[in-house]
């Protein structure tokens, strides 16, 4: 079958390798040809790092089960072809989650091919820089933030947020400031005090004070909700903390998926426990989300907390992530 000239085009993407038991990314070129089937073929301008690309890039088949393999769980860019009636040539458009950059080549790739019911527009008032500032760290945030608003007033407390270094716990601490809570944010990272403060945290609170393992069933409740994004023992310590009818998100593990507690903090103080998946999030709550985003929930320091790096900087970024040491978002210019 004779290829098209899009087909032939060729682009660079960072491509992650099985050798010898070991993975390792390289940047390679590729061909529109080598991409799956889909309906909607989008030139990416920008990705951004998350912690489930360091994951795929390491050879986790827990989210990557063949190799080689292009992660990049988002993406945006314009459209370069399409088959659907929901977007035109040249629309701008934001990719995040689903299967991208899991087991369908993601957005470290200058070109991703995929379903059309996977993108949204990019909305007014956002940027593309600022779409991958946010990414799938900002559409999670956003998530957090949607469900704590619609149960809790800036005036019922303190709103706790755990790992308030990384990407989702940063922009849910600027995003709840902006917002007018007050932010108690917990970190190990006591060098990145003034970070969080410059965020509108209205305190750091050090994450030793939520790692101790004690049976007691409830702490004092001292906490209106929380945004939770590691899990484990930290999880639980923010549960027996929270006042009555407080409300718990959860969004990540890096700690630890399990939970060990009893289910006084529900029966005894009405707390609500409420998971967050971003991944499958309907388009249509996406939508709306992202509206947000793009509008009265943006942090004005938005900007300050990305870093942007070129795609020969995904080795040492990847690394760096997998060792904790990255605070912030993580910004990829597929064109630098």
């Amino acid at each position: 079958m004779q290829l098209t000239e899009i087909e032939k085009t060729e682009f660079r993407a960072f491509v992650v390798e099985e050798r010898d038991d070991r993975y390792s990314g390289e940047l390679q070129r590729r061909r529109v040809a080598d991409l799956p089937s889909g309906d909607l073929l989008v030139r990416v301008f920008y990705s951004s790092l998350n912690y489930k690309d360091a994951l795929s890039a390491s050879g986790n088949r827990g989210v990557t089960k063949a190799y080689p393999h292009t992660p990049g769980i988002d993406a945006v860019g314009m459209v370069e072809k399409s088959g659907s009636n929901d977007f035109l040539e040249g629309d701008p458009v934001i990719v995040t989650g689903f299967d991208l950059g899991m087991n369908t080549p993601g957005g470290f790739g200058q070109y991703i091919r995929v379903p059309s019911r996977w993108a949204l527009r990019l909305p007014d008032g956002l940027s593309m820089q600022e779409a991958m500032a946010f990414g799938t760290a900002g559409l999670t945030a956003a998530l957090s933030v949607l469900r704590l608003t619609e149960t809790l007033k800036p005036e019922d407390g303190r709103v706790a947020v755990s790992g308030a270094t990384g990407g989702v716990g940063a922009l849910a601490v600027a995003m709840l400031s902006k917002l007018g809570y007050c932010v108690s944010a917990i970190s190990g990272k006591e060098q990145e005090r003034d970070f969080l403060l410059n965020l509108g945290a209205a305190e750091v609170l050090p994450r030793k004070d939520f790692q101790d393992e004690e049976r007691r069933p409830l702490h004092k409740g001292v906490f209106a909700g929380a945004v939770d994004t590691v899990g484990g023992t930290i999880l639980v310590n923010l549960l027996k903390s929270m006042q009555p009818m407080g409300v718990v998100t959860c969004c990540g593990n890096v700690a630890s998926p399990e939970l060990h507690l009893t289910v006084y903090p529900f029966i005894l103080r009405g707390v609500s426990l409420i998971g967050i998946d971003s991944q499958n999030c309907p388009i249509a709550l996406r939508k709306n989300v992202w509206c947000k985003l793009a509008g009265e929930w943006k942090p004005d320091c938005l900007m300050n907390l990305s870093k942007e790096i070129s795609m020969s900087d995904l080795p040492d970024s990847i690394e760096r992530m997998l060792q904790g040491k990255l605070k912030g978002r993580t910004v990829v210019n597929l064109n630098a």
